[in-house]
């Protein structure tokens, strides 16, 4: 096992392995990191992992089975690229590729390697998420009419100022899409996703066996190979359910920044209902992140992050306990090709069309004035948009964006059709 892009988020990174490193599931053979090692005391670097700057320095000399890529987003397909080439399978960092053809690339290596890539949307490891697409498909909030989720978070000051590419759009020629929708709140956009994928009736994880959009299933041609009836390996997957149609989205920003920091996304998609994001990194009060289902029978809303569920009919919210890892998943289907991986790169092609489409948006509009107030000073400066949780709250419950009931400072939204298999077609003010 590998790490490439050791400090920062990649700590966490580095506190699973550990973790895993210790129990005997793995060896941490190298740290890959620019920068020196930041110290990290729940897992203390093993004395054999080597250290690199270069990654390409490091697959050469460890040539390691795994490689787990947290990197900043621009970076992710170089890097995966000469990983997959040199033998690895990978754990992808969300967004795994800023664009459908970055991922139709991707997804051809994986092809041609017979190797795989897991994405780093932890958030579908979710006993609670599970609990919820079950009820959706038995029928618990009746026939599904709207799918959303709405988040309110604060970033201070620091936040932007922690890498060259925090708050950009491109970097070096190169789309980096720093903004609450592409990187913080993904996790909220992809569990709805994840949502429609059951409304549609078309998961893309096929059960262990099974065949998937023409891959081989068990006894058939080919099943025994490395990867065989896994999407993200084999031949690309053919149809994605929740497949996006079309986008609409307002996107905002309280500060000098080339990216949104708040956003409320349509998606409608080819089947099943529309599902909108309502998303803030300049929040009043903290919304942690809520998928909202709404049917004939009622409303699902799932609090992700902290996996708290509650279904039509129940009084209370109530914790559904259990995340499956994603690097144990990674882990356990290369022990046993039958187990599906969590979150093929496949699954996320619906999500990455999204980015591709959010690549030909115009700049956010500046939200400033009486609109905004500050909490806070220094580094630690927070910015506050007035009024806007309410708003945020109203656009995912009621499905509506801003500017289509009259907020005050909305402006127009941007639409633009995705074509199948996912090429941006045309954009439209």
């Amino acid at each position: 096992m590998a790490l490439v892009g050791a400090n920062g988020h990649g700590r966490w990174h580095r506190r699973v392995i550990g973790r895993l490193h210790d129990a005997g599931r793995l060896r941490l053979a190298a740290l890959v990191d620019t920068r020196p090692i930041e110290p990290e005391p729940a897992a203390p670097v093993p004395a054999d992992t080597r250290i690199f700057t270069d990654h390409r320095a490091m697959l050469a000399e460890v040539a390691p089975d795994v490689v787990v890529i947290c990197t900043p987003p621009h970076t992710h397909l170089p890097i995966a690229r000469d990983a997959v080439a040199a033998g690895a399978d990978v754990l992808l960092e969300k967004p795994p590729v800023l664009s459908s053809a970055e991922h139709t690339e991707l997804s051809g290596l994986l092809a041609s390697t017979g190797r795989v890539a897991q994405v780093g949307f932890q958030a579908l490891g979710s006993a609670a998420l599970a609990a919820l697409v079950d009820a959706v498909v038995a029928g618990r909030v009746g026939t599904v009419t709207g799918i959303a989720t709405v988040a309110a978070w604060q970033r201070p000051d620091a936040y932007y100022a922690r890498s060259s590419w925090a708050g950009r759009r491109l970097l070096d020629g190169r789309p980096v899409l720093d903004g609450a929708l592409a990187n913080p709140l993904a996790h909220a956009v992809m569990q709805c996703l994840a949502v429609a994928e059951a409304v549609a009736g078309k998961p893309v994880a096929g059960e262990p066996g099974e065949a998937v959009a023409g891959k081989p299933g068990a006894g058939e041609p080919g099943a025994g190979e490395p990867g065989a009836g896994e999407p993200g390996a084999g031949e690309p997957v053919e149809a994605v359910a929740g497949e996006p149609a079309a986008i609409e989205v307002e996107r905002y920003r309280v500060r000098p920044i080339e990216v949104d920091d708040t956003a409320v996304l349509r998606v409608r998609p080819r089947q099943g209902p529309p599902i909108v994001a309502a998303v803030t990194l300049a929040g009043e009060d903290f919304i942690p992140g809520e998928v909202i289902v709404t049917g004939s029978a009622g409303r699902a809303v799932l609090e992700y992050p902290t996996d708290r569920l509650r279904l039509p009919g129940d009084d209370t919210f109530r914790e559904v306990p259990g995340r499956r890892g994603l690097l144990e998943n990674l882990l356990d289907h290369r022990a046993d090709p039958g187990v599906p991986l969590i979150a093929p790169l496949a699954r996320t092609a619906a999500f990455t069309a999204v980015l591709t489409a959010l690549q030909e948006a115009p700049d956010p509009t500046l939200l400033d004035g009486d609109l905004v107030d500050a909490v806070g000073a220094g580094p630690q400066r927070v910015l506050r948009v007035r009024g806007i949780n309410a708003v945020l709250r109203r656009a995912a419950e009621d499905g509506a964006l801003p500017s289509e009931w009259g907020v005050r400072w909305a402006v127009r939204p941007w639409r633009a059709a995705i074509p199948a298999p996912f090429p941006l077609q045309e954009t439209t003010e």
